[in-house]
């Protein structure tokens, strides 16, 4: 996390960002999932699409590789990449969690 000097002088809070490849579950699914797709298959039934979709997308969320913006401060010209998330609300912890506010 980074910090920036407001006009008063005070400390602001950054922008910090998520990185879901370093979670235990995130981590977990990227090792186990392609092991399991083939399971159903074995068993000669098959896994919905939209199951398969809430974990492609899972992978991808929140990492530079599948998309990013670059965002910049106008008043000290510092820059961030926020990385694209999936925006669902089923399977995506960062995604599914409540809003601060």
């Amino acid at each position: 996390m980074f910090s920036a000097r407001t006009a008063e002088g005070d400390v602001a809070p950054g922008y910090e960002r998520h990185r879901p490849e370093k979670t235990l579950l995130y981590q977990i699914v990227e090792q186990h999932y392609p092991d399991f797709l083939p399971e159903p298959q074995a068993q000669d039934r098959t896994l919905p699409g939209y199951v398969q979709d809430e974990f492609e997308a899972f992978l991808q969320c929140g990492r530079l590789e599948h998309g990013f913006l670059r965002v910049r401060c106008e008043d000290c010209k510092h820059e961030h990449l926020v990385a694209f998330s999936c925006k669902r609300r089923g399977f995506c912890p960062c995604c599914g969690r409540p809003a601060d506010g």
